[in-house]
């Protein structure tokens, strides 16, 4: 029995010796950080956790032998680790992980705050909509960059015509004026020129689309009062690109375009071609067009010369014209009668022509030159109506940085000239002239703590035919960021704005300016507000990974400037109670596995105009939206995508409140031989479309009148193409 026993406590020892422990902390290979959250498993075992705060792990019951132990973590490369069993119990074993260099999102570099920073690694809060996005939304919409900005959380796309489609930009509630929209840094979309502005970008030659919300004046100064979207170009490589898409769709449109680039030696070159066609289409069969007939046409060269490593040179042209004709379908045919009489007519011809210096020196500071000069022709016409005009855009910014060990400091100055030139009339004539200069410092106090500040002075001399003013406006800015962990940060942020009067707004937009009087005795509107947010990443298991935004705002604006109408006319005041816009957006996205990503966003905006007695509300504007995607994609293969938006109930312009909706979508895309993908895409099958709930044109047929335009009016469209990558 004896010897039994003896036999039996040697096996529990044998065993309790092969059950190893091991100590594990995980850190930043550059940073060398610990990293809370990293999922750690014993290859082929049950064993594994998760790193804790101080990103440390123990695991236990670990056999003799060689063991491979797997570390992953969202945002940084695989790492598999053999580690030879029994060992030390009380040594601590160190693992470096290594940052991807192209995660998504946090190792994006940004372009619109000018420092060449990654997005993790700048106080300014920045969302950036990648190439890879971009080239989902140009299956759904090749023409133009509207159903980029209209699925992306806390951006709204306001149609303003019912029969020929214009629309804008609003950025958390407020009004498309006070969102500046540029084009790879270049201010070209004012005035006169936004009012089709989102219809005549293309996503085709875009590398990444970069949205700052909230006030956003000292680099760009005035009009940035909602926040900055920066349309940002590809650059040629050494490795040539030669992207092509065919689309068509079952309501008429058809669209043709080409991109080319690529760098030899010292010269480089772009090229974007596009062609548009869209027939007349009634899908409520009222005899009103709710997409117009149209064609559109863009060429967009550019050549680079690079006569050294630190020096590069580009310059550039955009051309664009468009042709539409929107309302009675049989006035589009060319059937005009007594009865069928109603028409609108929109022609335009866009011209920019760019130039940009970018000097580096050997201290890692550089100096950058740009210029642009941007026409804008534009002829609307009505029945018994027109209004047309020419504006002209001159934009001129020197800007130097300066590169230290912990400091980034920008400074530059910038000259904006606009004109527009009203035809015939001139009534509504106005130019200004802005003479700006700008400061921003941003210091790496530690790894974990980023400030930046900035301060902008910008004198502006503004007139039409009724007044002249000039002022001088003083903006400052600030901005943080607080890594508080690997898993946590949050960045908050605020600044003043400003937006000169303009008679060019969404309302007199809808009535083609139709009676709108010139501005006598505004004031600029000045805005106050800011940004914070929270974000969080981590991996829940080894194969699901969650990220989290939370972000809050607010933007007070003061002597806004309101539309009122009288008997004949419309015409501009400032109200003596500001426009106060404040809310949150929730971004959480999940990846199973890399293949299968959920995102989740909503989005809560209040925004009220306190001069307003009564219902303060905004029109046109939901207080909650919900935005969700589901995407399975096998890389160079196929994808597949499902999303859903939801839009809440909105209050019109004459206090009445539509009812809440949901849309659906549906993408499906499949790569052969490698450079060729063909796509479908069922965009908004359930039909949700305004006339499914009331007529957007209202009677006499011969010279109808029009509701306010609150969500679709095409409805269910199919399109699908071809696209070809070289």
């Amino acid at each position: 029995m004896t010897k039994y026993a003896i036999i039996l406590a040697m096996l529990v020892c044998s065993f309790a010796y092969s059950q190893n422990t091991l100590k594990i902390i995980v850190k930043d290979n550059e940073t060398r950080q610990n990293l809370t959250g990293v999922s750690v498993q014993v290859h082929n075992t049950t064993i594994s956790g998760t790193t804790d705060n101080n990103g440390f792990l123990e695991l236990n019951a670990i056999e003799n032998g060689i063991q491979k132990i797997n570390f992953k973590f969202l945002g940084y490369e695989e790492f598999i680790l053999d580690v030879i069993f029994p060992r030390q119990e009380d040594e601590v074993l160190e693992v470096n992980l290594i940052a991807r260099e192209e995660e998504e999102l946090d190792e994006v570099i940004v372009q619109s705050t000018r420092t060449s920073r990654t997005i993790r690694n700048t106080p300014t809060r920045i969302e950036s909509i990648d190439a890879e996005e971009l080239d989902e939304k140009a299956n759904m919409k090749p023409a133009n960059v509207s159903m980029v900005l209209h699925e992306s959380t806390g951006l709204q796309v306001q149609q303003t015509s019912a029969t020929s489609g214009n629309a804008s930009i609003r950025v958390q509630g407020l009004d498309g004026r006070y969102t500046q929209l540029l084009k790879d840094g270049y201010a070209n979309f004012g005035n006169f020129a936004s009012g089709l502005s989102i219809l005549e970008i293309p996503p085709l030659d875009l590398q990444q689309v970069e949205v700052v919300k909230g006030p956003s004046s000292t680099l760009y100064g005035g009009g940035a009062i909602a926040g900055v979207i920066n349309f940002i170009s590809k650059t040629p490589k050494e490795k040539g690109e030669y992207n092509f898409i065919f689309n068509q769709s079952n309501i008429g449109q058809t669209n043709i375009g080409a991109y080319a680039s690529q760098r030899k030696g010292k010269f480089g070159y772009s090229i974007l071609g596009l062609v548009n066609f869209q027939k007349a289409f009634d899908v409520d069969h009222d005899d009103f067009s709710e997409t117009p007939k149209s064609h559109n046409f863009t060429i967009n060269p550019r050549l680079f010369y690079y006569p050294s490593e630190s020096l590069s040179l580009m310059l550039g042209n955009s051309f664009t014209k468009t042709n539409m004709e929107g309302g009675d379908m049989h006035v589009i045919d060319g059937k005009a009668d007594a009865y069928h009489v109603y028409f609108e007519k929109n022609k335009t011809i866009r011209n920019t022509t760019v130039f940009e210096l970018d000097k580096k020196f050997e201290n890692q500071n550089s100096f950058k030159l740009k210029q642009s000069l941007s026409f804008f022709d534009r002829i609307i016409n009505v029945p018994d109506y027109e209004f047309s005009g020419i504006n002209l855009n001159s934009f001129t910014d020197a800007s130097y940085v300066i590169n230290k060990e912990k400091h980034t400091i920008i400074s530059g100055a910038n000259l904006v000239y606009d004109n527009f030139e009203q035809r015939n009339s001139g009534i509504l004539d106005a130019k200004s002239f802005t003479a700006g200069m700008y400061v921003q410092h941003t210091w790496d106090v530690s790894e974990n703590v980023k400030l930046e500040n900035g301060l902008r002075l910008d004198n502006v001399s503004y007139s039409n035919i009724n007044f002249s003013k000039n002022r001088t406006f003083f903006l400052p800015k600030i901005s943080a960021l607080f890594k508080i962990n690997s898993q946590w940060s949050s960045r908050v942020g605020g600044g003043f704005g400003y937006k000169i009067p303009t008679v060019f707004t969404e309302q007199t937009e809808s009535v083609q300016y139709q009676n709108v009087m010139p501005l006598q005795n505004v004031e600029a509107e000045k805005s106050i507000g800011g940004t914070a947010d929270v974000n969080y990443k981590a991996s829940i298991f080894s194969d699901l990974k969650i990220s989290v935004n939370q972000m809050f705002f607010i933007t007070k604006i003061s002597k806004p400037l309101v539309l009122e109408n009288d008997t004949d006319y419309a015409f501009f005041v400032n109200a003596s109670d500001p426009v106060v816009s404040r809310g949150f957006e929730t971004n959480v996205k999940f990846i199973y596995k890399e293949d299968f990503k959920l995102f989740a966003r909503y989005t809560f905006t209040d925004a009220q105009a306190k001069y307003l007695t009564g219902n303060q509300f905004l029109p046109l504007l939901p207080k909650n939206k919900v935005n969700l995607a589901l995407i399975y994609e096998k890389e160079n293969n196929f994808k597949i995508g499902l999303e859903g938006y939801f839009t809440d109930e909105q209050f019109l312009y004459d206090g009445t409140k539509t009812p809440a909706f949901w849309e659906l979508g549906f993408m499906v895309e499949k790569t052969l031989w490698k450079n060729f993908a063909f796509f479908i895409n069922f965009e908004n099958f359930t039909d949700t479309r305004q006339s499914n709930y009331k007529r957007v044109v209202n009677d006499p047929h011969n010279n109808p009148t029009f509701d306010d335009i609150w969500t679709h009016t095409e409805g269910f469209t199919i399109n699908g193409g071809l696209k070809i990558k070289l």
